[in-house]
């Protein structure tokens, strides 16, 4: 340990540090574990940009950019002439990178890219806020964070026992008040590839560093994650069910075996991790009910959102697991929002238990699968190995993704492009995968296509398979 007010030398701070990885961010992430583990005080000088360069063998631009990184983390701070040093003060974050996932908003003749679900099979509002308005409680600071009903009707629905269940405004927000309280800067979290964009910004946010893993058709590979948790995590960050982008879904066994895989890891290398489940599909899934909190109680939080199935504006998800964990993150809420809104909560409630609500949920749920079904087999049938899929969504390898784009823009038609959605760069390693033909892709929001499946699966095959001269 280097205490306060000492000046580290480099060799005494790469003899704590491996610096295995000796990208900006690789150099990063080593100091901030230092840092956070206390090997690295408060108040220590750190070595010059120069001298860590040269001892590295690499440019001096190199840790420059590792200490602004740092820096914005609020982990250390330049004293001018005097040096870089660690703060007391953790309290700033790193600068916020969005990958490339809103829409233009230019019309198109089909829109396929926002995956978001048909308005039209949404339960109608009207009677529930009708109905709502006689017993909303919105007039107390003290009442209960959850309403007690809500409570009740949310508890008999999970997937597994959970020791609390709480709501919060949507999945996001779950997800991020989570890794909030269990990722520190320079943690490693474990993430499916191709995986959901805004995860890894709340990673580049965190300044964790995402380590990705493939998955198939039952979702995060078993082998993969046993190979990922050898860097040993804080978190595995995982959708359970209509994976987005791919549509996977996974199976009990799928999950046993990743418990298993989890469970080994634990008691051979003292690993301690959260895993933190996304079923942001679940009431319009075809699938099971699936989480490995059936598995792991003590080491799962497992968040359902009702966006997909209930509208979007609603922004309520719950999230249930370990009381003490999901007491941290809601004592640190009431700090800011609190609660969410109890009028929200009981429009929630009446759309959960009113029949007409449950039978318009039960009629989506058919409309998407049949809607997955009919474009995911027209592709097949016309060569494009898209695999069976849950859910809104549908992964689509093709030549070229830009082409592809274009090619679609130009019938009228505007799917995601693929790139946004991977966990790695390309050429860089991903536990679990196989070699493949080096196909890129797209995502295409299945749950759109209300009709004329064959003729859309005309357009994204011919498009999907075209490259244009030049390799645009």
């Amino acid at each position: 340990m280097v205490r306060s007010g000492i000046r580290v030398d480099v060799s005494e701070l790469t003899s704590l540090a491996p610096f295995a990885d000796t990208t900006p961010r690789g150099i990063a992430a080593d100091l901030a574990r230092l840092v956070n583990n206390g090997e690295l005080e408060a108040g220590v000088r750190l070595p010059t940009v120069r001298e860590l360069a040269s001892s590295l063998g690499v440019s001096p631009a190199t840790i420059s950019q590792a200490w602004q990184a740092l820096a914005r983390a609020g982990l250390i701070e330049s004293r001018g002439r005097a040096g870089s040093f660690v703060r007391r003060d953790a309290s700033a974050g790193p600068a916020m990178r969005m990958r490339g996932m809103a829409p233009p908003d230019d019309p198109v003749r089909l829109d396929l890219s926002r995956g978001t679900p048909d308005p039209l099979l949404l339960p109608a509002l009207g009677p529930a806020l009708s109905r709502v308005s006689a017993r909303a409680d919105v007039g107390s600071y003290q009442a209960e964070p959850v309403i007690p009903a809500l409570a009740a009707v949310l508890r008999r629905s999970w997937p597994s026992e959970a020791e609390s269940i709480v709501v919060v405004d949507g999945a996001l927000d779950a997800i991020s008040r989570t890794l909030d309280q269990v990722v520190r800067f320079g943690d490693r979290v474990v993430v499916e590839h191709p995986g959901f964009p805004p995860f890894l910004d709340l990673l580049d946010l965190l300044g964790a560093e995402a380590v990705p893993v493939a998955i198939d058709e039952q979702g995060m590979s078993p082998e993969g994650l046993a190979v990922a948790l050898r860097r040993r995590p804080a978190a595995i960050l995982l959708q359970p069910r209509a994976q987005n982008p791919t549509g996977a879904s996974m199976t009990p066994a799928r999950a046993a075996a990743l418990a298993g895989v989890i469970r080994s890891a634990v008691d051979e290398h003292g690993l301690d991790l959260v895993v933190v489940e996304d079923d942001h599909s679940g009431l319009i899934s075809t699938e099971g009910d699936v989480t490995l909190g059936t598995h792991l109680p003590d080491r799962v939080v497992h968040v359902r959102s009702f966006s997909k199935s209930h509208g979007p504006d609603l922004r309520i998800a719950a999230v249930g697991g370990p009381r003490d964990l999901i007491g941290r993150i809601m004592a640190r809420r009431m700090l800011g929002p609190g609660w969410t809104s109890r009028m929200l909560q009981s429009i929630l409630l009446d759309l959960l238990t009113d029949g007409a609500a449950i039978d318009a949920v039960a009629e989506a749920r058919r409309a998407y699968y049949t809607r997955q079904r009919a474009l995911g087999d027209a592709l097949r049938s016309r060569g494009i190995p898209v695999m069976h899929a849950d859910g809104i969504n549908l992964w689509m390898p093709v030549l070229s993704e830009r082409s592809t784009l274009v090619q679609l823009a130009a019938a009228g038609i505007r799917v995601a492009g693929g790139t946004p959605f991977l966990a790695a760069a390309n050429g860089a390693p991903v536990a679990g995968a196989s070699r493949r033909n080096g196909h890129e892709f797209v995502r295409v929001t299945v749950g759109a296509v209300r009709e004329d499946a064959a003729a859309v699966a005309d357009a994204l095959a011919v498009a999907g398979q075209h490259l244009a001269a030049g390799g645009y």
